[in-house]
């Protein structure tokens, strides 16, 4: 077996939450039944015992399950005390592994909130993911703790990637010096969105953009979905009014500035937009309208596939650390399918096939 494909080997060495004599099931094949009942379809802990019976025959063809599938309570349990830091360490070890970052690749850090994992009153569940644009895949994850937001969570999850070479790109909220500072400490550039919430640097963007001429555009449209959508990207590197902020932010190269139309052909309906960024990159207005755009892919190949796909918003473990090992098991379960090009099927497809089709699970899972 090539332990640097197969999937299982990563979280072997897991530590085991439990006391000795409670353990009647080995930790491997608990998370061995998860992952393969989330890739073909289960949702709940209940779905997962139902699913490792009716496979119990096939599954035991590389696993050992010394006592058979364990119930749903066990699965509850374990994945309640399991330590998500290290199920989290394991998964980045596989993860790189299964990808390579390279040059120039986009790096999108954003968060989503799991929306049912709350309990009693407080707050549901929020996780900061990082998605390569390049190899379609999840990098990463890190909880924001419930007192807190993203500005404490994304510097952790930083220093857990090997980002070096690439663009990591996030939204207002990441735009903060000490985030930046991160970003080229791993050997990376940035592109942060520029809001209200950095009133001084957000007006000397726009001082830039209204007074300086030195500005390069890049122009595009786009045609689909029912409506047209025109983008022009101006860059400045030469600076003129920023140079007063601009030791705050290292490496600080280039201001940006998108202007967005959107003409709706049904309703006539027109949305116009203008957003801003600062960036370590000094490329061309061409580039950087590419890089932005591609930052929207963790929102429309990720949440929305985890929303849409897993239903991962009507996740409702709340247990411990259940719903944070949840999301990290959908995340390999998405990984897996997203490496998966033999079919040319979408990922709602692919879990259908892989319940249906040992042959194909296996094909995906690597065993």
């Amino acid at each position: 077996m090539n332990k640097k494909n197969n999937l299982l080997d990563f979280f072997a060495e897991l530590e085991d939450p439990r006391r000795e004599k409670c353990k009647k099931h080995l930790l491997i094949d608990i998370i061995a039944i998860s992952i393969c009942g989330v890739i073909c379809g289960a949702d709940s802990w209940n779905e997962i015992e139902e699913y490792g019976k009716i496979k119990y025959d096939w599954l035991k063809t590389f696993l050992e399950l010394p006592n058979g599938i364990p119930s749903h309570d066990t699965f509850n349990r374990v994945f309640s005390a399991l330590n998500p830091e290290k199920f989290e360490k394991c998964f980045s070890l596989w993860v790189t592994s299964i990808s390579s970052l390279l040059e120039g690749d986009v790096v999108a850090l954003d968060g989503k909130t799991i929306r049912g994992a709350k309990v009693n009153g407080s707050s549901p569940i929020h996780m900061v993911s990082a998605w390569s644009c390049e190899n379609n895949l999840v990098l990463g994850q890190e909880k924001v703790n419930e007192k807190s937001n993203e500005i404490t969570a994304i510097p952790n999850l930083i220093e857990s990637l090997a980002l070096e070479g690439t663009v990591v790109t996030i939204d207002a909220m990441g735009c903060q010096t000490d985030i930046a500072r991160k970003i080229v400490e791993a050997q990376a550039d940035y592109t942060l969105a520029v809001k209200g919430n950095q009133p001084e640097l957000l007006e000397l963007i726009e001082d830039e953009f209204r007074f300086n001429k030195n500005i390069e555009i890049s122009e595009n449209i786009d045609y689909g979905h029912g409506r047209i959508e025109s983008r022009t990207c101006k860059v400045i590197t030469e600076f003129k009014h920023i140079q007063e902020v601009q030791d705050k932010w290292v490496n600080l190269k280039s201001v940006i500035k998108v202007d967005s139309i959107r003409e709706f052909k049904s309703s006539q309906k027109i949305e116009s937009a203008t957003r801003y960024y600062i960036s370590s990159l000094n490329q061309s207005a061409e580039r950087m309208q590419q890089i932005i755009r591609n930052h929207w892919a963790i929102e429309n190949k990720l949440h929305w596939v985890l929303d849409v796909a897993f239903g991962e918003d009507y996740n409702r473990k709340r247990r411990g650390y259940a719903s944070q090992n949840f999301s990290l098991i959908n995340k390999i379960a998405l990984n897996l399918a997203k490496q998966e090009k033999t079919c040319k099927l979408g990922i709602k497809s692919k879990r259908k096939k892989a319940g249906w089709d040992n042959q194909y699970l296996k094909l995906l899972l690597k065993v």
